[in-house]
């Protein structure tokens, strides 16, 4: 029986009173989309089956260069974290899965940590690796890099941590390793630029060798930071070369940070998925570079218009079209659960915005080479304020549909303060 953080009687009671509300709001949406051909029910179906993960370190305080400030009652261990992931869950409902990194989440059991998480209605997503800072003990330092250092004995460290996060991952009921490496330079001639990307394919070959044969290995890019003047896997050009190089089970992940300034993004999507490499995405915005901000805060339309994709390539797929996707966030100055919560809510919502495009006068609209009618379908789309389905499909799910309000009213935050070892000053950016 799962184990829900936040009193159920709680959730009832403001769902009680705020029901009906929205069952006037739904009906009145109902109405407006019925005179366009469109069932509502039939999009909050696919909301309610649609889940994003979260990180296990999104749980937690982030910092910024110079300095974390701690809040109160934040987890201090991965038992922790999965109790604020299943409060984000339970009001959200759009969070099923749980994203751990290590070493930062090992622990001796990892199928008692999988039953634990089990009783908290939450299952495992990609395990993540960490060859971008040194561990207490480690042997070899990656101050010259990790998969691409030019050091032999530091590759075969790398390589052999990435076998044990897909042996925890196994353990953990996981599918995919994601492998991010900071690896790179900060000064001109620091590295031959080629042949420390062969170091960095060769290096992932011996991981990808280590895959069991249902699992997909995400290569995740980033254009800078840690490395100044050239990264290893700068872009998506560079993910898919690698991926390609690499087999069929290595695929691009794309964090929407991760780019340069105005990048098309959702062009990016496209292309991946017609090479067959689109892996899946973390979720986050930017404002100047890599800012890690709440999901669609800061261009929601950009959002919108990634999931105007996605759903394009779903409909035009022969097979299962199942990217994975995850929130990748760094919360400095919000509690991380109503943070995580709120960014589900919006990239549900974008899913659901995408769903509302009228897809057949927008292919003939594209046809036709008729730019407004092409452009305005999608505004239509995007205009349409869906808060009534996603607040329908959390409460039909069993969680809140004022989410916001029960998390405060319950006082869990408070509770966890009184409770937990406090973290303590944070010396930069975890």
């Amino acid at each position: 029986m799962t184990q829900f953080p936040i009193s159920t009687d709680l959730v009832a009671e403001h769902n009680n009173g705020d029901r009906p509300a929205l069952d006037e709001d739904y009906a009145a949406l109902s109405a407006r989309l019925a005179r366009k051909g469109m069932n509502i029910d039939s999009i909050k179906d696919q909301v309610k089956d649609f889940g994003v993960a979260v990180p296990s370190w999104g749980a937690g305080r982030g910092g910024t260069r110079f300095a974390k400030f701690p809040l109160a009652g934040e987890p201090t261990n991965i038992h922790e974290k999965l109790e604020d992931c299943a409060v984000i869950h339970q009001l959200g409902q759009a969070t099923p899965r749980v994203s751990p990194h290590f070493p930062w989440d090992c622990v001796d059991d990892y199928g008692a940590l999988r039953e634990e998480a089990a009783d908290l209605g939450l299952g495992f997503d990609a395990v993540n690796s960490n060859t971008f800072q040194d561990q207490v003990g480690q042997a070899q330092t990656y101050a010259t890099g990790s998969l691409a250092s030019t050091v032999p004995a530091t590759r075969e460290q790398a390589v052999a941590h990435n076998i044990d996060c897909i042996e925890i991952g196994r353990k953990l009921g996981s599918e995919s390793l994601t492998v991010w490496v900071g690896d790179g330079t900060n000064f001109p001639g620091q590295q031959d630029l080629g042949s420390s990307f062969d170091r960095y394919v060769e290096a992932a070959s011996q991981i990808y060798a280590a895959l069991p044969d249902d699992w997909t290995m995400m290569l995740e890019h980033k254009m800078f930071e840690p490395a100044f003047y050239s990264s290893i896997i700068s872009d998506w050009g560079s993910s898919l070369m690698a991926a390609q190089e690499l087999g069929e089970k290595a695929k691009c992940l794309v964090d929407l940070g991760h780019h340069a300034p105005n990048v098309n993004i959702e062009q990016i999507v496209a292309r991946l998925n017609r090479a067959g490499k689109l892996g899946g995405f973390h979720f986050n915005d930017s404002k100047y570079g890599d800012d890690d901000l709440d999901s669609g805060s800061i261009n929601p339309h950009q959002l919108f218009l990634v999931f105007n994709e996605l759903v394009e390539a779903a409909n035009k797929s022969d097979g299962p079209f199942n990217p994975s996707y995850m929130i990748d966030q760094s919360h400095n100055v919000t509690d991380p659960i109503e943070s995580m919560i709120s960014s589900s809510e919006t990239i549900a919502g974008c899913y659901a915005k995408a769903l509302l495009v009228d897809r057949d006068a927008l292919h003939a609209a594209q046809h036709d080479n008729d730019v407004m009618l092409a452009f305005r379908t999608l505004r239509a789309a995007y205009s349409t304020d869906v808060a009534p389905i996603l607040a329908m499909a959390r409460a039909e799910n069993g969680g809140a549909i004022d989410w916001l309000g029960v998390y405060r009213k319950s006082q869990y935050r408070e509770r966890k303060a009184q409770e937990r070892k406090a973290v303590g000053l944070g010396a930069g950016i975890v």
